[in-house]
């Protein structure tokens, strides 16, 4: 038993990929490409990863939402969960980086699956509200720009259905959100997000603590307390 988290060392890492992570050879392949990129520190965890595959699966999810590609390892996790018919909207600002997320959805035979939408998210996201696909998204992954989190969030929770999943990464920064000597903007905007996401009843809430920070946020319905 133990009273709060337990603290993870290189050992017992080591030990939970060892033991718990089942990662497909294709994904193993993208994240060792990956780890010798200059912002490799964007790419999820395995063990993120995979969890989010569970995620997906427990909620039976055909429609997905994904704000932030960058080289595609989170994309191609959900949509290796994801059922034959089943469908992402994956927003990126960047040629140049989903370019080899392109690349690997090929390789993995899913990249039918993934309707990759080159422009910034917000746009993105508005232009499938105008589209009427409000209530119709089953999960959504945010992990882009940390400024414009609140955006995203509300208008994820708009497209969403009752009961899907919102899942926003990044909310523990690394520590920095519990140091209040960091004023930075984007650690102010997730300490902001953070709050409200706590006040929020639209949802029920969990901060998972995996990889940087999960925050877990399923829309609620009349029979979800």
């Amino acid at each position: 038993m133990s009273s709060q988290t337990i603290n993870l060392d290189s050992q017992l890492y080591d030990y939970l990929l060892s033991t718990s992570v089942r990662e497909p050879e294709i994904l193993w392949r993208l994240r060792q490409e990956t780890a010798s990129h200059p912002r490799a520190r964007m790419q999820i965890s395995p063990e993120q990863g995979q969890f989010m595959r569970l995620l997906v699966q427990l909620l039976g999810a055909k429609k997905t939402l994904e704000l932030g590609v960058f080289t595609g390892y989170s994309s191609l996790s959900v949509a290796l969960a994801l059922p034959a018919d089943g469908k992402i909207v994956a927003c990126d600002v960047s040629e140049e980086f989903t370019a080899i997320a392109r690349q690997y959805w090929q390789q993995a035979g899913v990249a039918d699956k993934i309707d990759l939408r080159l422009a910034p998210a917000l746009e993105t996201l508005d232009a499938l509200l105008a589209d009427g696909q409000a209530g119709t998204f089953d999960f959504a992954f945010i992990d882009a720009d940390k400024e414009n989190y609140d955006g995203y969030y509300e208008r994820s929770l708009q497209l969403l259905r009752p009961g899907g999943l919102i899942a926003i990464d990044n909310v523990l920064l690394s520590g920095r959100v519990a140091n209040p000597q960091i004023q930075d903007e984007s650690t102010q905007a997730i300490r902001a997000l953070n709050k409200k996401l706590h006040d929020d009843d639209r949802v029920t809430l969990s901060l998972v603590p995996i990889g940087d920070g999960l925050t877990l946020a399923l829309k609620r319905t009349e029979d979800i307390l």
